[in-house]
């Protein structure tokens, strides 16, 4: 197990040891009912509710849930030639990437009726708002910042630990300044400087995925969702049984 963990930390650049470094670990103060067909690309809490992008060929599509019970209000299909991916609001505005399509469908977030698209020339991953602009992430080691009303590119930042890159960002959230984000295939989420780029502590979710059923052989983890007003951090994966709500252990 111990040569697993070393192997991962070394793949995505975290330190495995010998390094100064603030690390988290969890405990679980909730538990609640997600959708193991769902394949979360995006998830956001705002005003009571979730919402919640996913992906697939077929199967993508944006949804409003209520968190305590999983029940889905609201929700739209992408077409079937879309892979749907994060996911963010700006004002009365959802937007929602896609993979490889290039494409960003922009909704009323209140009826879920799409107003515009952009065009992405990178790939589309998560997505995150920083109350100015737009932060994307595109599966590399750099987050792009995007113009909000254009999705035009306004600059990006290469997301480093130690000077090493840190590759395959994936899912964002914009919390107290930072910007965390999942990292693919792994268990951590790295907090980062949006203005440098530097990680400077990251969240070790170990041993979290035991705690739900997992309902493919692609249940990673991936979904980070913040409750601004009652200061509540939500986690969940992809073909996840479970969304739990965490508070961090530092370490």
């Amino acid at each position: 197990m111990r040569t697993v963990l070393l192997m991962l930390l070394l793949l995505v650049g975290l330190p495995a040891c010998g390094q100064e470094r603030v690390v988290y670990d969890f405990r679980v103060v909730n538990t609640y009912p997600h959708d193991s067909k769902d394949f979360t690309q995006g998830l956001i809490y705002l005003d009571g509710y979730l919402y919640e992008g996913t992906g697939k060929k077929g199967f993508s599509s944006l949804s409003k849930k209520v968190l305590e019970t999983g029940e889905v209000l609201q929700s739209k299909q992408l077409s079937n030639r879309y892979f749907g991916e994060g996911i963010e609001v700006v004002g009365d505005k959802l937007f929602q990437l896609t993979w490889q399509s290039h494409m960003v469908f922009v909704y009323d977030k209140t009826s879920f009726e799409q107003l515009a698209t952009h065009y992405n020339a990178t790939e589309g991953w998560g997505l995150a708002y920083d109350g100015k602009r737009l932060i994307l992430s595109d599966g590399s080691a750099t987050l792009q910042f995007m113009d909000p009303e254009t999705f035009a590119p306004l600059g990006k930042v290469a997301v480093t630990l130690d000077g090493n890159p840190i590759n395959m960002l994936n899912e964002l959230e914009y919390i107290d300044g930072e910007v965390w984000a999942n990292v693919w295939m792994t268990d951590y989420i790295v907090r980062i400087d949006p203005e440098t780029g530097l990680v400077k502590s990251y969240i070790d979710l170990t041993g979290l995925s035991d705690l739900t059923e997992l309902g493919s052989n692609e249940a990673v983890l991936n979904g980070i969702a913040w409750d601004a007003e009652n200061r509540r951090l939500f986690v969940t994966g992809k073909h996840w049984s479970n969304l739990f709500e965490i508070e961090l252990v530092r370490r």
